[in-house]
């Protein structure tokens, strides 16, 4: 995978670039038996496609490839590769200007911010999105509009194979992406790894193969592999007819890591246990955002040091630091006697700041530049931070075992590390925190959620939000018996063999069965994911 620095657009070289096993799965599987495919490469870097298609000796009608960098265009020419046409321009700008039409299109798209974009590349990505029909954001990242520009270079029965981030699957600024492959593409097959495939980067990527057939159908499989090794030995007959059924509205396509009647029972339960979201309940937000969480957030004994009692208010910002389903005042003592940074510096106008010691401190932010990052220096007093409220609750925003919903009887305070829970009119904390445990929720937060090569779920609060809660306000009690399995060291299994019986079965009237494959289905997401932290 190709990456893009924080201060440049050039692309990384070397390492991030496609290995050779992989470039070699991906002709093999879109040229498949062809003798004249035309073929596209819409970033061909320094040209492993094109080596892997010298190397094979895989037939071909003609080849296009286009590389934006100089460099990398002339390391491409230089192979001798026949009907081949090395084309030195942006992919954008080649799209939204050929007439020609391709067979097949493969490569390892580059992976850019829209900042770092040129402003004609902007414009022509705008373009392109709009010639889709899509709307174009500038969250939007160059593999997205590439995978777009590849799908619209397609002659009517054409393939595309392409190197991309998991992300696809996940994230909501792809999620018209995969509703436009969904209604464009008859076939889609996503092949993942165990193992990270790029060893220098903690970045998951999944092979992109797409067909169109001139169907009325469109179905999905997913196939994990072990690593890229293990391409070798997978049939690509076996991907001609995928199984699963494709829904275009589907948000995540976490989904297809699953069996359709897996599938069918996620799609179906909450409707027919009349099980309503978290967001009926509750609204998420995020954390109060510092700008500079090392400065605001501090110890007791720097609270001490500069006299700053008075702007000292109590903070819970790690998930190592709440161990239990109820984060007490009593759990925050213990934090701030830990010597953890227990309290989050809340300053008023510099009008009312009459402490020559606080003053002390934040000339030290001063010093240190604190007041000229983003966050502090839109502010009319640098270290006045906005959005000052205590929650009800609290949802760890990146997880690792298992998700965590929190009841904040401390009244602690909580930066962006953690979201914030407020109640809704007519909801119980307890009940609702209770109510959280069960492998039903656990499984959705999967789905809802994504994940890092290092393992972490991650929950943003709109996603938190779309889980189906299996609600009661008799959970209440079981509050305290969930809190206690924490406190005591418990595992979450363990506690969900209590929880499931409780809550799925015994309120909501699910199946022993039922119960069994939700577990199964939590199971088997989050093991996927915890494989990466390797």
């Amino acid at each position: 995978m190709r990456l893009a620095t924080e201060v440049s657009a050039q692309k990384l070289r070397g390492g991030f670039y496609t290995p050779q096993l992989i470039a070699e799965f991906i002709l093999k599987w879109g040229i498949n038996g062809s003798k004249d495919a035309s073929i596209l490469e819409p970033s061909c870097g320094d040209g492993v496609f094109l080596q892997c298609l010298q190397s094979l000796k895989l037939p071909f009608g003609a080849l296009t490839a286009i590389e934006y960098d100089a460099v990398e265009a002339e390391k491409a020419q230089s192979i001798d590769l026949p009907n081949t046409t090395i084309i030195n321009d942006d992919f954008h700008a080649y799209c939204n200007g050929t007439l020609n039409r391709f067979d097949l299109v493969v490569g390892n798209p580059p992976y850019i911010r829209y900042q770092f974009y040129e402003t004609q590349q902007q414009l022509e990505a705008e373009n392109l999105f709009i010639r889709a029909g899509l709307h174009f954001s500038k969250l939007t990242n160059a593999w997205v509009s590439f995978v777009v520009g590849s799908s619209l270079l397609l002659k009517e029965n054409g393939k595309i194979g392409l190197v991309i981030p998991a992300e696809l699957l996940q994230v909501s600024y792809a999620k018209q992406l995969r509703q436009f492959l969904s209604q464009y593409f008859n076939n889609i097959v996503i092949v993942s790894f165990e193992k990270l495939v790029f060893p220098d980067i903690q970045q998951e990527v999944v092979l992109l193969l797409c067909e169109k057939n001139g169907s009325q159908q469109h179905n999905i499989d997913h196939f994990e592999l072990k690593d890229a090794e293990a391409l070798q030995t997978l049939d690509i007959n076996y991907l001609k007819s995928p199984r699963k059924k494709l829904d275009s509205k589907s948000n995540k396509w976490t989904f297809y890591f699953l069996e359709q009647h897996e599938i069918d029972f996620l799609e179906t339960i909450a409707t027919t246990k009349k099980i309503k979201t978290i967001g009926h309940y509750a609204n998420v937000e995020v954390g109060i955002t510092t700008g500079a969480n090392d400065f605001f957030t501090v110890d007791k004994a720097v609270v001490e040091k500069y006299d700053l009692h008075n702007y000292a208010q109590p903070m819970v910002g790690r998930s190592v630091q709440v161990s239990s389903a109820v984060f007490t005042e009593k759990d925050w003592q213990i934090n701030r006697d830990s010597k953890a940074k227990s309290h989050l510096l809340v300053f008023p106008s510099k009008e009312r700041i009459d402490n020559p010691k606080a003053w002390e401190y934040l000339t030290i932010g001063q010093e240190k530049g604190i007041n000229k990052g983003y966050k502090c220096g839109i502010r009319e007093d640098w270290f006045v931070v906005p959005s000052i409220r205590k929650s009800d609750g609290l949802f760890i925003r990146r997880n690792h075992l298992f998700p965590k919903m929190i009841v904040n009887s401390a009244g602690a305070y909580t930066t962006d590390t953690m979201h914030r829970v407020f109640l809704k009119q007519n909801s119980n904390l307890k009940a609702l925190t209770a109510s959280f445990y069960n492998s039903l929720s656990f499984a959705f937060a999967e789905i809802n959620g994504r994940s890092y090569g290092g393992g972490v779920l991650e929950l943003m609060p709109n996603e938190v939000e779309k889980i189906p809660l299996p609600y009661h306000l008799h959970h209440i009690d079981l509050l305290t018996e969930i809190d206690q399995l924490f406190r005591t060291g418990q595992s979450i299994d363990k506690i969900l063999d209590i929880t499931d019986v409780i809550i799925l079965q015994q309120t909501y009237g699910l199946s022993v069965e039922e119960t069994t494959l939700a577990r199964n289905i939590w199971r088997k997401l989050s093991q996927r994911r915890l494989n990466r932290k390797n």
